[in-house]
């Protein structure tokens, strides 16, 4: 009788160990079905800018590329500027991110400035024949309606069109720039480098002159 009872119980504890990890294994089961993975978090450039401006008879793009990312998913931190007319494209590089931040400014297409920072080009006009000429050429499209668009990873389309004009930034000085040499004001219908010349020659017309009549008052 007692070995009888002890191999059921012997026959109740080998089933119940061999149901345990099938238990465990449903209750494991369950917990996995109502786990949910977490989605990181998509980097994004709310709050960037990018502004233009007339400086100097200058157009210039100011630009502010700040990028959220705070899990860490962006696969660039290369930032750039793309303008487009719905025909033309164009990309400007404007660095890489420090610290998911960016700011500084760049010339707008088209624009050139010369070792002093004065400006020798502007969109839409070129050098023909020594003067500048408006000829449509030269990033001359970016004048119009366009779209710019900052992008890293993430991107962000920004309102941006080319200056309010001064007189310079509409258009360039009539006189060509190969003209004008620095401290030279361009001549204006008289060089004005004959000037002394010119009056040097007066004064010694005016002497001779005063001298003959001297001498003609005094034989009379």
């Amino acid at each position: 009788m007692i070995r009888k009872t002890m191999a059921a119980v012997a026959v109740a504890g080998v089933l119940m160990l061999g149901g345990a990890p099938a238990a465990f294994a449903h209750g494991a089961g369950a917990d996995d079905s109502n786990y949910t993975p977490r989605t990181p978090t998509q980097p994004g450039l709310a709050g960037s800018t990018a502004t233009s401006e007339c400086n100097g008879d200058v157009p210039w793009i100011t630009f502010r590329v700040v990028m959220a990312d705070p899990d860490g998913v962006a696969r660039s931190h290369e930032a750039k500027l793309v303008l487009t007319d719905g025909t033309h494209t164009y990309t400007r590089d404007l660095g890489p991110l420090v610290n998911n931040t960016l700011s500084g400014r760049t010339l707008w297409p088209g624009a050139k400035v010369d070792s002093r920072g004065a400006g020798i080009a502007w969109p839409g006009w070129e050098v023909v024949g020594g003067v500048q000429t408006q000829t449509g050429g030269n990033f001359g499209w970016t004048r119009g309606r366009i779209t710019a668009t900052l992008t890293v990873n993430p991107e962000l389309v920004v309102p941006l069109s080319y200056p309010v004009a001064t007189s310079g930034c509409a258009a360039p000085k009539a006189v060509s720039s190969a003209a004008i040499l620095p401290g030279i004001l361009p001549a204006t219908g008289l060089n004005m480098a004959l000037v002394p010349i010119a009056i040097g020659g007066g004064i010694v017309l005016l002497v001779g002159t005063g001298l003959l009549l001297a001498r003609r008052l005094r034989r009379s």
